[in-house]
């Protein structure tokens, strides 16, 4: 009963304010946010909230646009070539990205995308990125942004050193911020609904460490609605790809893959800050073309 009532006060204040909740993307690469896309696009386009995107690489990397190559008329498969060419393409990819999903602001950190690896010491100890650079401009930002949700990738040992990086220097900004309102961080991904992952928190960096007792939280983007069911929002997140044309060959095997956006709550959030995001969540998955319409 207590859960419904912080539902309904969640939704009557965005009503009352005429503003939703703020969110800060932390991502290492281009095309990163297409792991919870519907999620930001609910946010912005439904709830009156808002988003700021900060992209900790210089988006060098990443060449694998064999399609692509013909598209810009360059070869995006080249590595020299990609390093002149990629980083000019791949950012305005983002800000089409971001258009999409509703991204007011955009921050580069312009660190090198060096290339695939699960090593994240050499990045966190400052050896491959300025780390003391990455920490100061993201104490920077949230102090200006009065954010409620900081949405990162999940930190898991699989992930590219590059994406744990990007996710653990957020959760640290968030430990290291003295507002009065602490932001709530969210490790997100993708997943098919018969999905078996689960995530407790990656070795060695206990604060990556979910909260056991708080739940995961997931929108189901595949649902169907409207004239003869052929509409779900998986439409936002295909959109959202193909924002990314410079990397058409990973984002043709992702199109309209993955039924679910799920986030995982990080216990660096403390209890109190469940009610809140189970209220975000609980928004989300009502409005727009809900289940309940």
């Amino acid at each position: 009963m207590r859960h419904i009532y912080l539902s309904l006060l969640f939704l009557l204040s965005l009503a009352a304010n005429a503003q939703g909740p703020r969110v800060l993307i932390v991502t290492a690469h281009p095309d990163d946010e297409t792991m919870f896309p519907v999620t930001i696009f609910k946010i912005t386009h439904e709830l009156k909230g808002s988003a700021d995107l900060a992209l900790i690489t210089d988006a060098s990397g990443g060449y694998n646009g064999l399609v692509a190559s013909s598209y810009y008329g360059v070869n995006l498969v080249d590595s020299a070539t990609g390093r002149k060419h990629l980083p000019l393409i791949r950012k305005k990819e983002l800000m089409a990205s971001g258009e999409v999903l509703g991204v007011g602001n955009f921050f580069f950190l312009d660190q090198l995308d060096d290339y695939y690896n699960r090593d994240e010491k050499p990045y966190l100890q400052g050896k491959n990125w300025d780390i003391a650079y990455v920490e100061k401009k993201l104490d920077n930002i949230l102090a200006n942004g009065n954010y409620d949700f900081i949405f990162c990738l999940v930190p898991h040992d699989g992930q590219h050193a590059h994406h744990k990086t990007a996710s653990i220097s957020a959760i640290r900004a968030a430990q290291r911020f003295k507002g009065a309102k602490k932001p709530i961080v969210l490790g997100g991904q993708s997943q098919n609904k018969d999905y078996s992952f689960q995530f407790a928190g990656l070795s060695g960096y206990p604060e990556t460490n979910i909260l056991k007792s708080a739940p995961v939280f997931e929108f189901d983007r595949s649902h169907s609605f409207g004239e003869d069911k052929k509409h779900s929002y998986m439409i936002v997140a295909d959109w959202v790809k193909a924002s990314h044309k410079s990397q058409s060959g990973d984002m043709n095997q992702a199109m309209h893959r993955g039924d679910l956006e799920v986030f995982w709550y990080f216990g660096i959030n403390g209890e109190d800050g469940v009610a809140k995001t189970k209220a975000l969540f609980d928004a989300v998955n009502s409005s727009g073309y809900s289940r309940s319409k």
